[in-house]
């Protein structure tokens, strides 16, 4: 099943995440399929970027968004 998640990047204490398209059985870091957004909930203003074209495409072929990129996403 494909899934929607958060990858983590950035530096230790200083946590960076990439909204991305994968398979679940992949680990939370392994490789991707696509790279649709990014959060940064470090900045001041929690800084969220969301290509919604892209979210709609892979939501519609099935795939299934963590809980996490649903309450980011607000869907």
């Amino acid at each position: 099943m494909t899934v929607i998640r958060l990858t983590r990047m950035g530096r230790k204490k200083k946590p960076f995440y990439r909204i991305v398209v994968t398979d679940s059985r992949k680990r939370r870091d392994g490789g991707w399929i696509e790279s649709i957004g990014y959060h940064n909930p470090v900045s001041a203003n929690k800084e969220t970027k969301i290509d919604e074209e892209r979210l709609n495409y892979w939501i519609s072929v099935g795939a299934q968004m963590s809980p996490r990129v649903k309450k980011i996403t607000g869907k």
